[in-house]
């Protein structure tokens, strides 16, 4: 970087400290916290140009520092620069963008895949969940937002993107292609144990699926079927507003949900006994990658006590984000409110507990074993290697079916 660059750098610096500073004086805000952090900012920032090791590329620096704030608040906010936020832009206004079908959080540092629709081009290159991500398009994902991931992961349908994965038990990642296509909406996965229950697997709650679930228990109901139960598993996507949605048809009162943030207003979400369809014995599977809606979904179902939630903690995603463009053309995707249960307690920070802690086991590790229901809540927070198939091998689909054949399980 130019001498001329860096005196640059430093002249704004010394502007902004300056700026914040008179509005210290002048007591525009009580917060001394926010300007004693950018007093260390601003003293860390001159040590870097003046003692580090090689001359440094400044706007490298304080773009990673960008990108390190944003991640320290929760994985789901990320700071795009100019550039990735152009893209960004470009690839939202396209209604037929190519996608992967992959729902990513961020775990060890890196980005690991949360779920994977069904049908995908995720699916298609052999991608489970609990596959960690060394690197998307060459590039490492230590270093990299949730944000900037998907970004990279989207583009023209019958592109590809290479990405490096690292999955349970390996050392070495394996280079797979991954070709993005424009992904069809996802179905509802329905299956019969018994005439007498009916599982529905959800692998998203996509705008609309409420309705059709309303249809598929009354169509049920009207076939003699008395138990349902809902596989929230590998289900990652879809407005929150299908979940309360859905919700409501089973739930007769009680609060579902709330949402709150610094600058949103509280709205709590309670149940409504004229949507209620389905009155009799309900269960829910859930496990690691159960995240976002599906995670409030799941989380009013124990706050209302309408039904069993069987299985492992989620993954915790459930929030709102925002996004915020800034003057020099960059952009926050900031984290602005998180969804709570009944109990106050964020779904973002604890996941959703299931009622009934059922230990499931990737169904390729024969070293585990199915009936290791004893392990503590807290102990799994981690997807499993991949959607196990729907039967008595399942341990969580086994104890679902158990308790809903219980004696003691009556309508609502």
């Amino acid at each position: 970087m130019s001498r001329a660059a860096r005196i640059g750098i430093v002249v704004v610096s010394v502007v902004i400290f300056c700026y914040a500073g008179l509005g210290h004086v002048l007591g525009r805000t009580s917060d001394d916290k926010a300007y004693k952090s950018l007093t260390v900012y601003g003293e860390v920032l001159q040590k870097i140009q003046q003692d580090y090791v090689d001359d440094p590329n400044m706007r490298v620096v304080t773009a990673g520092a960008l990108h390190g704030l944003l991640e320290s608040l929760d994985t789901q906010s990320s700071y795009l620069a100019p550039r990735e936020y152009d893209e960004y832009k470009k690839k939202l206004q396209n209604p037929s963008i190519g996608e992967t079908g992959l729902t990513l959080g961020k775990r060890y540092g890196y980005v690991i895949v949360i779920s994977v629709l069904p049908d995908s081009p995720g699916t298609k290159a052999g991608i489970r969940s609990g596959d960690i991500f060394e690197s998307i398009a060459g590039f490492t994902t230590r270093d990299m937002s949730v944000g900037q991931a998907l970004n990279l992961l989207t583009g023209q349908p019958g592109s590809g993107v290479k990405v490096a994965v690292i999955r349970r038990g390996k050392a070495t990642p394996d280079e797979v292609d991954l070709v993005r296509e424009k992904l069809a909406p996802s179905k509802i996965i329905a299956v019969k144990a018994d005439p007498d229950v009916l599982t529905l697997r959800l692998p998203s709650l996509d705008s609309g699926r409420a309705d059709e679930i309303r249809a598929r228990l009354l169509e049920a109901e009207k076939q003699g079927v008395h138990r349902v139960i809902l596989d929230l598993r590998e289900c990652g996507r879809g407005p929150v507003s299908e979940a309360i949605a859905t919700a409501r048809l089973f739930a007769p009162s009680g609060t579902l949900s709330t949402l709150r943030g610094q600058t949103v207003s509280t709205q709590t979400q309670s149940a409504d006994p004229g949507k209620v369809v389905w009155r009799s014995p309900v269960s829910v599977l859930i496990d690691a990658t159960t995240s976002g809606a599906a995670e409030v979904l799941a989380s009013a179902i124990v706050s209302t006590h309408r039904g069993d939630v069987v299985g492992e903690r989620t993954f915790g995603l459930a929030s709102e984000q925002k996004l915020i463009t800034l003057d020099d053309g960059s952009a926050l995707i900031l984290t602005v409110a998180n969804y709570y249960n009944a109990g106050g307690k964020s779904i973002l920070d604890e996941g959703v507990l299931p009622t009934e802690v059922v230990r499931a086991t990737a169904f390729d590790d024969a070293s585990a074993s199915d009936d290791d229901s004893t392990a503590a809540p807290d102990t799994r927070k981690e997807p499993s290697l991949g959607p196990r198939p729907l039967s008595p091998e399942d341990p969580i689909y086994r104890k679902a079916l158990e308790l809903l054949k219980s004696p003691a399980k009556k309508a609502a």
